[in-house]
């Protein structure tokens, strides 16, 4: 490591703090946005202490170990990614964000070049080099990990609404209902047809109504998914009923060859569960 690399490497770790307090001075006031003047004092803390970070994570781009600046990296990177995407920030506020420390950064290193005599021309171009690939590493990495982690939220949000969108309700003893809304369309029906099955198994259901009556839109695709699912649960001993189905279901069914004559069908759940012979307790 060179001598005036050094220098400026512990330079720059001296004044972090300083960094991190102009850094901050230059907030303005965004409603929602953690990087507000007016944030609370917790958010305030969490970033000077993520800037700190940020700042001896570039800085160690300056020693002549690349593994100590990539292992900085990718702590901070996950660091910053997970707390921004909890925060619901947008992106391009983190990178306005970080555009403003690399703007405070160099400031810093133009101060320590004013103050030092012994900087030549090749240092600064060097330094030019080092700290801007430095920054667009980080930059990098975050959006990579910023991506992935709100897609992993995503995700997970969408298995949740799957798994509410196709509810197994049981009723009284092995008797279960399937109430079905909105519009279905091919991934849910999938969806559908690999959980329905798994959770009338566990619950040992042994009737299932499933209740069309508020499905607005059933494809073709659809159509033949809901038959599979009574197939599957007939396969695993579990009869099934449904209720509710409308005359373009119905209709599309019978174009697709699909055969439901083995199927108890009825215009309503009510019809279908006294004709069961289930009664509910009424209030």
């Amino acid at each position: 490591m060179r001598k005036i690399d050094k220098e400026l490497y512990q330079y720059i770790l001296d004044h972090s703090s300083l960094i991190t307090e102009n850094w901050l001075n230059m907030r303005e006031k965004q409603d929602g946005s953690i990087y507000s003047v007016n944030a609370a004092g917790k958010i305030e803390q969490q970033l000077r202490t993520q800037n700190t970070l940020t700042i001896a994570t570039v800085t160690s781009a300056l020693l002549d170990d690349c593994d100590i600046f990539n292992e900085s990296m990718v702590e901070w990177a996950l660091i910053v990614a997970e707390s921004r995407v909890k925060s619901d920030t947008p992106i391009y506020e983190v990178l306005e964000a970080m555009n403003k420390v690399r703007e405070i950064y160099w400031k810093t290193i133009v101060t320590f070049i004013s103050d030092t005599d012994k900087v030549t021309k090749e240092d600064i171009i060097r330094w030019n080099f080092l700290i801007h690939k430095a920054f667009d590493r980080l930059i990098g990495r975050f959006t990579e990990l910023y991506y992935e982690l709100t897609n992993m939220r995503l995700n997970a949000q969408q298995e949740l609404i799957n798994e509410l969108s196709a509810p197994v309700i049981p009723l009284v003893d092995s008797v279960a209902v399937l109430p079905l809304t909105g519009d279905i369309d091919t991934h849910r029906a999938g969806r559908m047809l690999e959980n329905v099955s798994e959770k009338c198994a566990a619950a040992e259901i042994s009737h299932l109504f499933i209740d069309l009556s508020g499905v607005t839109i059933v494809d073709t695709m659809v159509a033949q998914q809901l038959f599979q699912v009574t197939k599957t649960l007939s396969l695993l001993g579990i009869k099934s009923t449904i209720s509710g189905i409308r005359p373009e279901v119905a209709q599309t069914s019978i174009q697709l060859g699909l055969d439901f004559s083995g199927i108890s069908t009825h215009s309503t759940l009510k019809q279908a569960l006294q004709r069961a012979g289930i009664k509910l307790l009424q209030n």
